[in-house]
């Protein structure tokens, strides 16, 4: 059996679901759109510069929607992904996933994104282990906007795929072959602790790391 790990935004997906959700929260006038904008592209040229401080963009990016009852925000969320995310599932990234999840592999998404964003993203994709930053609850359930536990982000998503394992009683080394497919550098502590790493759609700056490494290089979605 193989370990297969996906990120997702720019991997799986064309687009940034993060920023994407932020500017729905505009469409849809949750949000005050120029401002918003203004901060949510800045947060967002942050994380392709790997400067982003990941605690104050989630508080900004739920802001738009953790005061609302919950039923209304998971309304919202269903239209995104119709509006936004499903026109964009990508037949070969749906069957990257597929082919791995048919094969008898161990599967599983481990995004930056948080968990309210993308877990019916990683459902779409037919993937049940979904890694993500998970959001801080108060004591009536109320998302607080801050991180609870260890983010899924830089080292950090080493940190949670460790865990993620030894709560399924796995190891690493059990595995004939790990994976992790990826398309930024800030994945690169998770990228080097795999057996193949696969640079995804990558970013300039990955796609000169993978070259300099032999890593193997994937563009999904290239048109013929």
């Amino acid at each position: 059996m193989k370990l297969a790990l996906f990120d997702l935004d720019g991997t799986l997906l064309p687009n940034d679901s993060d920023h994407a959700f932020g500017e729905y929260m505009v469409n849809v006038g949750w949000v005050d759109g120029d401002a918003w904008r203004r901060r949510n592209d800045g947060f967002y040229a942050q994380y392709q510069a790997g400067t982003l401080v990941l605690a104050d963009y989630l508080d900004f990016a739920t802001a738009a929607w953790r005061e609302r009852p919950t039923a209304e925000a998971e309304a919202m969320r269903a239209r995104f992904m119709q509006d936004v995310i499903e026109p964009v599932l990508h037949p070969a990234a749906r069957e990257l996933v597929q082919g791995h999840i048919d094969a008898g592999d161990l599967v599983a998404v481990v995004t930056a994104t948080n968990e309210f964003v993308t877990r019916p993203i990683a459902t779409a994709f037919g993937v049940e282990h979904l890694l993500a930053v998970e959001l801080e609850r108060d004591a009536q359930g109320r998302v607080t906007g801050r991180v609870h536990g260890v983010p899924t982000f830089r080292e950090g998503k080493v940190t949670r795929v460790d865990a993620w394992l030894t709560e399924l009683g796995r190891a690493w080394q059990e595995f004939d072959e790990v994976l992790f497919y990826s398309d930024s550098t800030n994945d690169l502590p998770l990228l080097e602790r795999v057996s193949t790493p696969v640079a995804t759609n990558p970013t300039p700056a990955l796609a000169a790391i993978a070259r300099e490494r032999g890593w193997r290089i994937l563009n999904l979605f290239e048109t013929p």
